[in-house]
């Protein structure tokens, strides 16, 4: 659910002077506001002189500076509430969150862009998928992630329904195998952490709309020999036979 709030970002209520609004409790620690609409903020926190629009690294700075234990979000069909101990999960392995991304001969990072090959003409709004090893330093906990580049608004329900066939039709994950994430972007609002994406040398799956075109970026291709990066996990179980790659 958090995922899904901050991928659009969120508007916090600030006032005149642009100092961040909190509601004050004498019982509770102070709770920061966020609204999914501007407008709906306006309307339901007249006290406040604007509303910023609140991406995910800028409100996990605002949780870090202000201590704050409290996050309560409203949208025009209710409410949700999150405590500290979920602000601070969230924080430390949400999309505001500092990762470390690298490479990856994974056999499940390289089943997931064989089967990106395969299914990715099958969502218009994707454009381009990198298959990573993703580590945070804060934590050092590891698994494999996707970044899904999209041409729609976020939340995305294309990244959202790539994933769910990725993992509920072309492959089965066992225990042993690595987790799998995925971030959602947006290709006008997130091209700068795209072009980051595109220096890191990572599998890359570009998808071509017009054309039809999909394209393979991997550095497997450029040195077959390359020793896995990441362990030697058992290959996840396909759910249907592939011969060769599109």
């Amino acid at each position: 659910m958090l995922a899904a709030l901050f991928e659009g970002g969120v508007f916090v209520p600030v006032t005149d002077t642009g100092s961040v609004m909190f509601l004050p409790d004498d019982e509770q620690p102070p709770t920061l506001l966020g609204f999914t609409d501007a407008a709906l903020g306006a309307q339901l926190l007249p006290t406040a002189a604007g509303m910023v629009h609140c991406d995910a690294a800028r409100l996990k700075d605002i949780l870090e500076k202000t201590g704050v234990a409290v996050l309560g979000v409203r949208s025009g069909n209710g409410q949700a509430i999150f405590p500290e101990q979920v602000l601070r999960d969230w924080s430390a392995y949400g999309p505001g969150a500092e990762m470390e991304l690298d490479w990856s001969t994974d056999p499940v990072a390289v089943a997931l862009r064989d089967a990106l090959v395969r299914r990715v003409r099958e969502f218009p709004a994707v454009r381009s998928v990198w298959v990573s090893q993703v580590r945070w330093p804060a934590s050092g906990e590891e698994h494999l992630m996707l970044h899904v580049a999209v041409d729609e608004d976020l939340p995305s329900t294309s990244a959202d329904r790539l994933m769910q066939i990725l993992l509920g039709e072309e492959m089965e994950l066992g225990p042993r195998h690595p987790k799998v994430g995925m971030l959602a972007l947006n290709t006008t609002t997130h091209a700068d952490t795209i072009a980051h994406l595109d220096r890191q040398g990572l599998d890359t799956v570009r998808h071509d709309v017009e054309s039809g075109q999909v394209q393979v970026i991997s550095r497997e291709y450029d040195d077959p020999s390359a020793a896995p990066a990441h362990g030697t996990a058992s290959l996840p179980r396909t759910r249907r036979r592939w011969f060769g790659r599109s």
